[in-house]
């Protein structure tokens, strides 16, 4: 069995075409995981939700399977990410001046959605996937941890007794997810915990779309990281062109 696993696209259309062409070059597979946020904080919200459904129609249902993530809830819902309470001016002129970017560049986002688009985010909200692989055990697949989509409990770094009890209501033998935007393998307890890193928003490799290969041979797993480069600048003049708002928050992100 072969799953492609791949996670926070972030509405970043290069960078996703980038990693599905590599996916077409490494092969076919068994499995398509996306693990959630598909379209907020990128430049081409509608697009990359329009691709992905491309993808699922072209491969079927059953082997393309999408969830959605924290910011895909965000654009759904209205809500946004908890926000540490300031403690002093300086802190509160940050929080004011960050919390305006996100609230413009989530509003710019949704204003690019059709309802085909926020359906797909509609039903893919919250959800997690499963599948059991003949002679290995359960994997299973989410966006942060289970049941909830925005903790940091599966993080590099996070303790070890806090990455345990993220899991401690779930069986299974790997786990599948996203969110930080840090590739990670990682033990935990009984558990081996994969993150491929981000498609379109990656922390670890600015400037490469973030995917991982998983391939069992006779029960064994290996996973490869793959790691693809797209143009930076040729994104991020092309959705200043579409009159994406806030070039000065999503540029450094996408450079590092």
């Amino acid at each position: 069995m072969r799953i492609a696993v791949f996670a926070d696209i972030h509405g970043n259309l290069p960078a996703l075409n980038a990693a599905l062409a590599d996916m077409d070059a490494a092969g076919g597979f068994d499995l398509y995981w996306c693990l959630g946020d598909l379209a907020a904080l990128g430049g081409q919200p509608r697009e990359c939700v329009q691709r992905l459904l491309q993808l699922r129609e072209a491969q079927g249902e059953d082997k393309v399977k999408i969830i959605g993530g924290n910011t895909d809830r965000y654009l759904v819902t209205g809500e946004r990410m908890p926000a540490k309470p300031a403690e002093n001016a300086a802190e509160f002129a940050a929080q004011r001046a960050g919390s305006q970017q996100l609230n413009t560049v989530f509003a710019w986002n949704l204003q690019q959605l059709d309802w085909t688009d926020y359906d797909l985010l509609r039903q893919i909200v919250g959800a997690e996937l499963r599948q059991d692989v003949p002679g290995y055990g359960r994997v299973i697949g989410f966006h942060a941890v289970p049941g909830d989509d925005e903790a940091m409990s599966l993080a590099p770094d996070s303790a070890d007794e806090e990455a345990a009890d993220a899991l401690l209501d779930r069986q299974g033998r790997l786990a599948l997810c996203g969110h930080t935007h840090l590739a990670m393998d990682r033990a935990v307890g009984a558990w081996r915990v994969i993150n491929p890193g981000s498609v379109g928003l990656s922390y670890g490799n600015p400037g490469q779309a973030e995917w991982a290969l998983l391939e069992w041979q006779a029960g064994a797993l290996t996973v490869e990281f793959r790691r693809v480069p797209y143009a930076v600048a040729e994104t991020l003049r092309a959705w200043d062109a579409l009159g994406y708002p806030e070039n000065d928050f999503i540029a450094p992100r996408l450079r590092g």
